[in-house]
């Protein structure tokens, strides 16, 4: 009798790896999805556009091309189908764009953007395997490499505007508390990231991800609830000087995070108790990196240390049934 031919599961026809439930199918390719996710994207851009001038587009359309000719060179490096027209690429470079100042040069929105693709997501295996947000990936490096010309108030010298955070940080709540009011945050009346500053088009656009079926309500809800409550708790013991809540929420860029940067597909837990614990995490971290931290804005540093919690938190599950 001839012994069965038995071939390792890597060189069998069609072998497919399957992960622990839970499996979230969207329905739309990876095209699709990233279309869907640049439509949600485009009222803040307009209203960027608006609020900042010819600049703002000069930084997204910069970005958005050095990332996709940066993901070309990647892929083509790497042996692979270059399947740039699935703009993916694109739109990571424009979540990159959306984090920088207004008055960026363009050899830092270029370096960023390349280094969102090419740190973010090509040395780990390329689109859907890295475990960190791409985006801030890049923009945490630049920060740290170049903090003046990220500097939201000292590259826009001449905005007659100021960022509120930066107010809170190094003058004190009075500076902040009858210079704004919460219609100026909504509309972008304040200096800020040129996209992440553009938050009741972030509402929108985030709407419209719920909608689609992109994203899931648990993180960005867990995520603004864990800004509101530590905000909460730091406001009780501080009140003289420490904002409330919707100051935080409204400010920085806690809604383009809770929104589009947090649910990151590659770099957030599946289940939805999973999700819940991730982005109320993320949103307590932010509360503690503005009142601790050296820097005004914690969402980025925030939610890249919640992405390395990820792993951790997606073994938050409950038993299978008879188990």
């Amino acid at each position: 009798m001839t012994p069965p031919v038995i071939k390792p599961l890597a060189q069998s026809a069609g072998a497919l790896s399957v992960t622990p439930a839970p499996h979230w199918r969207l329905g739309m390719g990876v095209k699709n999805l990233s279309l869907t996710s640049l439509a949600a994207l485009a009222p803040a851009a307009v209203m960027a556009v608006m609020t900042y001038g010819l600049d703002a587009a000069r930084i997204m359309a910069l970005a958005g091309a050095v990332a996709v000719l940066v993901e070309a060179l990647c892929l083509r490096l790497m042996a692979r189908d270059v399947d740039v027209d699935n703009f993916s690429a694109l739109y990571a470079g424009v979540l990159f764009a959306f984090l920088l100042p207004a008055g960026a040069p363009w050899w830092l929105v270029a370096a960023g953007a390349a280094m969102t693709v090419a740190l973010g997501r090509a040395v780990f295996g390329g689109y859907g395997a890295n475990p960190l947000c791409a985006p801030l990936v890049a923009w945490a490096m630049c920060r740290v490499s170049w903090p003046a010309f990220m500097d939201i108030d000292m590259t826009m010298p001449m905005s007659v505007l100021n960022e509120p955070l930066a107010q809170l940080k190094y003058f004190g709540l009075d500076a902040v508390q009858y210079q704004y009011n919460l219609t100026d945050f909504l509309f972008g009346n304040a200096l800020g990231a040129l996209g992440a500053s553009q938050v009741l088009a972030l509402v929108i656009g985030g709407a419209f991800l719920l909608w689609r079926g992109v994203i899931r309500w648990h993180i960005p809800a867990a995520f603004i609830v864990g800004v509101m409550a530590m905000a909460q708790v730091f406001h009780m013991v501080h009140p003289d000087m420490a904002a409330g809540p919707l100051f935080h929420v409204l400010t920085g860029s806690v809604v383009f995070g809770a929104f589009f940067l947090a649910t990151d597909h590659a770099s957030s837990p599946a289940g939805r108790v999973p999700q819940l614990l991730y982005g109320f995490i993320g949103g307590a971290l932010v509360m503690v990196i503005r009142e601790y931290g050296v820097y005004p804005d914690g969402v980025p540093f925030a939610i890249l240390l919640a992405n390395l919690l990820s792993p951790l938190l997606d073994r938050v599950r409950p038993k299978p049934f008879g188990g």
